[in-house]
């Protein structure tokens, strides 16, 4: 059974997450104007998130890898980019010829967080969507656009994303 209270008597650090903090900081600033104020109030936002959101964190997030998680960020930004291509011959082409389906992609991460990214990972890539993680988080049902080979595609989500998130969590 989850302890939601597990966090209650845990203490707050003023800096829970460097990590989340700078991303925040990046976020905002590639979002606004580079003037001064819109740096200030990037660091009030990048300390202030996750400084709020500690007591949510059941479990503090350990990336084995530094290296395979920046490559595997670089690997999806060009699936999403290519993927984009793709679906948007598919769409303007002839529509009847897409072959839409639902698929269960058996899961071997149990690490929740690289689990969520796996799901996120799936739904950031144009023509497929993660519809469900199966309350087991054994399974994740993934609508896809276009799937001929349901195997293969399973295949391919697995070793193109699973299997690098394995190594960085």
């Amino acid at each position: 059974m989850l302890d939601l209270n597990a966090n209650a008597n845990k203490k707050w650090s003023w800096l829970p997450h460097p990590v989340i903090s700078l991303a925040v900081l990046v976020s905002w600033l590639l979002l606004t104007s580079y003037s001064p104020g819109s740096l200030i109030m990037g660091i009030i936002l990048g300390w202030f998130i996750p400084w709020i959101t500690q007591g949510f964190w059941i479990m503090p997030v350990k990336i084995k890898s530094w290296p395979k998680l920046a490559g595997y960020c670089l690997l999806v930004l060009y699936d999403i980019i290519i993927a984009n291509i793709q679906t948007a011959r598919l769409v303007l082409a002839d529509i009847d010829k897409l072959q839409p389906s639902f698929i269960k992609l058996p899961l071997d991460l149990e690490n929740p967080v690289a689990i969520t990214m796996l799901a996120n990972t799936i739904t950031l890539t144009p023509g497929t969507i993660s519809a469900r993680v199966s309350t087991d988080c054994k399974h994740i049902l993934v609508h896809g656009l276009n799937i001929h080979d349901p195997e293969q595609a399973i295949h391919e989500m697995k070793n193109r994303y699973e299997k690098p998130l394995k190594e960085i969590f």
